[in-house]
């Protein structure tokens, strides 16, 4: 379960909750432009766009779960178990396995229409990184400055979407978001008003009545509904630092906190780290379950004309600073 956002304040941002029950020990990956990215039914590359994000690398290999490119284009993957359908490779397409969808549209495209147009032509196949990793069912949010995309395999082929809101959540499949929308078309920021009836003279007694009917719970339905209208109500300030803080507050609406989903009797799903990447200065933030303090590393310090991957662990212990 996961939530994902696109968010223009001066600056583009995205990022998004990684929520599971479990960490596949993911870290901060930069991958610089020579990187030889090696993918299982097509050519590889050796030549691309750097990218920075939150990955698990395994031999050397950046499994990106969000990222970022030079160019500012974004994209995250997230769950979407029971809709997800691999096909098997098809001649003519462009044959790619999940885990290489980021880094093949992030390696070549500058925008989202660059990718939209080279997801016309792709095939995501039912192929998994190692016996050890297993196959994940995805959809995918593909965002930049002015644009947002989804993309989803389904049964019939990859379905793309307009994403007018700029976000994204998990089942059911986006076009049920978008229309569940819907449901919600008297839930205001503003103060509650009188809409009863003109017989009775009601008044608010509290601030927020405006909000009534806006979905509390952590089903992915309610976290669209939630993200969004917090996105789309957001009023941020005008510096770097109030923008990236006022984006993590979007995100911690619909953040799940330890026993709140319970998926076994000892596990529960939480967000184990937030994300917001500043697309237009390719600085990549976040914060983990265990550490509130924001942390941000700037692809651009680093060598981008490398040819391995430069890793940055989370910092998932706690700081707290006692004053006195």
């Amino acid at each position: 379960m996961c939530t994902a956002v696109s968010y223009r304040s001066g600056d583009h941002y995205f990022g998004r909750n990684l929520d599971l029950e479990y960490s596949y020990r993911e870290e901060i990956a930069v991958t610089p432009r020579n990187y030889h990215f090696r993918f299982r039914h097509t050519d590889g590359s050796s030549r691309h766009y750097a990218m920075i994000g939150m990955a698990t690398v395994l031999n050397d290999y950046p499994l990106y779960y969000e990222a970022t490119n030079e160019k500012g284009l974004s994209i995250a993957g997230l769950n979407f178990p029971g809709n997800a359908v691999y096909l098997p490779a098809q001649q003519g397409k462009i044959n790619l396995a999940p885990f290489e969808l980021i880094p093949y549209l992030l390696g070549q495209c500058e925008n989202v229409n660059q990718a939209e147009d080279l997801l016309k032509k792709i095939n995501l196949t039912a192929t998994s990184f190692s016996a050890q990793l297993p196959l994940t069912p995805l959809h995918w949010i593909i965002s930049d400055k002015d644009r947002s995309i989804v993309a989803e395999p389904m049964e019939d082929g990859l379905h793309l979407h307009e994403n007018p809101v700029g976000v994204l959540t998990n089942n059911p499949p986006f076009d049920f978001h978008l229309y569940n929308l819907r449901n919600h078309l008297n839930v205001s920021a503003r103060p509650a008003e009188n809409r009863f009836s003109q017989e009775q003279e009601i008044t608010p007694f509290s601030n927020g009545m405006g909000g009534i009917g806006l979905p509390g719970d952590f089903s992915s339905a309610s976290r669209f509904v939630k993200a969004s209208f917090v996105k789309l109500n957001s009023v941020a300030g005008k510096s770097e630092d109030e923008n990236v803080h006022q984006f993590f507050h979007i995100l911690s609406s619909v953040e799940m906190p330890r026993g709140s989903v319970v998926m076994d009797p000892n596990k529960y799903e939480i967000t184990l780290y937030s994300c917001c990447c500043n697309t237009d200065k390719g600085i990549y933030y976040y914060r983990c379950y265990d550490n509130s303090r924001i942390t941000g590393i700037d692809m651009h310090r680093e060598n981008l004309e490398g040819f391995t991957p430069i890793c940055y662990p989370m910092k998932r212990n706690t700081s707290i600073e006692i004053e006195n």
